[in-house]
């Protein structure tokens, strides 16, 4: 059984845990409020907050109930519209009336929770926090530029936030219902009757995270089968340094990653990349672990990780072992993991002086969409001399390419214009893309290369006439 918090009711369901949290919603409890829009992730209109005991505390993001297979709802508060109703119109809610960011209405409840999971952020929340919360939310009525507003108003209403107890604070401004104070000691109890990785024991069935990627592959299947989940192991969860390694639990979100401080000091710019990865709703369900295993050409966080010259650690097999991450990836979609094996952590070296470091993407779309070729990079620097380079692309073969080649050709080398233009022709002897619906070999060789440059532009500012001339 599947037991969890809906709104202020605990529900137990032996419905199969791979089918989604938004049909259960919505035709087995009734909650309509909650819409079927797209079925991909994409549109947003059947948002909801999860929260997660953390502690004593309940932490909430928001997430798209269509990917969320029922199984990961276990031993959480799930939040729909109906759960925020105080019998008047909070001012996430007043915000979008009196901004005129309401037409159709069909969106506006995955808007209007959106927004409420920024309300709870533990941060200050300001009018681009209030903008980015609504990252995955699609409205094609009204331009934007109303709920934009909208944003403003809600950002100028949550201006004295108590963002040391944001829950709290909603609750005695008469934003949320009382009913929320009690949900740490119900999900409490749940978690004593709870097994130790997280959830109820399943003997057999897909193994699945966050399910972003799964839950759109294989909807049909899941939503007859019984899942083993790893969303909610403990035991896979958590970012720590430990002997001069960053430890990533495969478990951990993007959302985790973006807002680690350990990864905020090491690689500043990470809270910038990581926006560039799909939205709000689907980087707070996405893990690092899940990620990998997909197995993308394009997947982006590996690409990342493999520019940052990461080791996986893989458990469940006859016994523990770690290989670079860059071994892993055998050909398309086929990985070096035997049966019964996953990916536990993942870690790189964590020196004392960051190195440099860019990720960059090219995609139809800035946000929410899935590269063309994306490409990351970092050096460190010996004076004028490059003495370590790990360089990533995505896109241009059939599996994230760790680009050998180039990396060693660059090794202990100046950056200067004759280095860049010969490893700008080592990089398109190193790659193989294909003609498909992203676009043409040639468009995607072009990508790269313009990438490429964008990196050395990035982290060599001085270098900026000299790209320019080879533009």
């Amino acid at each position: 059984m599947v037991t969890f918090i809906l709104n202020n009711e605990q529900v137990s369901t032996d419905r199969p845990s791979g089918s989604p949290l938004l049909d259960f919603i919505r035709y087995d409890m009734g909650l309509t409020g909650t819409k079927t829009g797209c079925r991909e992730g994409d549109c947003g209109a059947c948002t909801v907050l999860v929260g997660t005991l953390e502690g004593d505390t309940v932490i909430y993001r928001s997430a798209v109930s269509c990917l969320m297979p029922l199984g990961n709802a276990h031993g959480k508060h799930i939040v729909t519209i109906e759960g925020i109703n105080t019998g008047h119109l909070s001012h996430v809610q007043h915000a979008m009336v009196d901004n005129n960011a309401i037409q159709c209405g069909f969106c506006t409840p995955g808007i209007v929770m959106s927004l409420t999971g920024e309300s709870l952020s533990g941060e200050k929340t300001t009018r681009e926090s209030a903008i980015d919360s609504v990252s995955g939310n699609i409205c094609r009525c009204t331009g934007y530029k109303s709920i934009e507003r909208a944003a403003e108003a809600i950002a100028a209403a949550l201006n004295e936030k108590d963002v040391s107890a944001p829950l709290r604070w909603l609750v005695e401004q008469k934003q949320l219902p009382e009913y929320f104070l009690t949900i740490p000691e119900r999900l409490s109890v749940i978690r004593e009757a709870t097994n130790a990785n997280g959830g109820p024991r399943v003997s057999g069935g897909t193994r699945i995270s966050g399910g972003t990627d799964l839950m759109i592959q294989k909807a049909d299947r899941l939503a007859e089968s019984e899942i083993v989940t790893f969303h909610n192991r403990r035991d896979l969860k958590g970012i720590k340094v430990e002997n001069g390694r960053c430890i990533i639990g495969a478990g951990a979100t993007f959302t985790d990653i973006g807002q680690s401080d350990i990864f905020r000091k090491y690689l500043p710019d990470i809270t910038t990349a990581i926006r560039l990865i799909a939205s709000e709703p689907v980087r707070n369900m996405a893990t690092v672990g899940g990620n990998i295993v997909n197995a993308s050409p394009i997947g982006d966080f590996s690409v990342i990780l493999l520019a940052l010259n990461a080791d996986v650690t893989i458990d469940g097999g006859a016994q523990v072992r770690t290989i670079p991450l860059r071994n892993l990836f055998l050909e398309y979609k086929k990985l070096d993991l035997s049966d019964g094996e996953y990916i536990r952590n993942v870690s790189f070296s964590y020196l004392a002086e960051p190195p440099l470091f860019s990720f960059e993407k090219v995609s139809r779309r800035t946000h929410l969409d899935i590269a063309s070729v994306n490409s990351a990079i970092t050096l460190r620097m010996n004076g004028d001399i490059i003495s370590e380079c790990h360089m990533s692309a995505g896109g241009v073969s059939p599996v994230p390419l760790y680009l050998k080649g180039t990396c060693a050709f660059l090794t202990g080398r100046p950056v200067n214009a004759q280095t860049v233009q010969e490893a700008g022709k080592l990089i398109q002897e190193e790659i193989f893309p294909i003609s498909d619906a992203r676009g043409s070999e040639k468009y995607k060789r072009l990508l790269l290369r313009q990438l490429f440059l964008a990196h050395i532009m990035k982290l060599f500012p001085g270098m900026m006439n000299l790209i320019t001339e080879q533009l």
